[in-house]
């Protein structure tokens, strides 16, 4: 995983966070930032929930970019272009009687700018 333009390897990252859906609202992980414009950001999921019939849905901004089924993981490129393009998932077929589902999340980055959402 490299700086933008270069073979600098990145050096910033946000850690890794953990989060509990407990609704099928959206949930921002990572707030755009117009700033990171440019920049390399690479962005690492996982839906740790051992519920199989419990998936979630990511999205940047308004676009679905995927599903993660029980224990599925993706790691993926992040360009922000604009400041509407939060990463952002949500719940499916969640309901108060399946409990939480809980999601790891880490971003590698360039920018010290970056910020992530509560």
């Amino acid at each position: 995983c490299t700086k933008a333009g270069g073979t600098t390897d990145l050096d910033q990252t946000t850690g890794l966070n953990r989060v509990h859906l407990r609704s099928t609202t959206n949930k921002i992980l990572i707030g755009a930032n117009a700033e990171g414009n440019n920049l390399s950001a690479k962005v690492y999921v996982i839906n740790k929930a051992t519920d199989p019939t419990l998936y979630l849905t990511v999205m940047i901004g308004s676009q679905t970019i995927g599903k993660l089924y029980a224990g599925d993981w993706m790691f993926f490129p992040w360009s922000q272009t604009d400041v509407s393009a939060d990463l952002k998932i949500a719940a499916t077929n969640w309901t108060s009687s399946t409990g939480d589902i809980p999601v790891e999340y880490a971003m590698f980055h360039e920018d010290t700018d970056f910020l992530t959402a509560s």
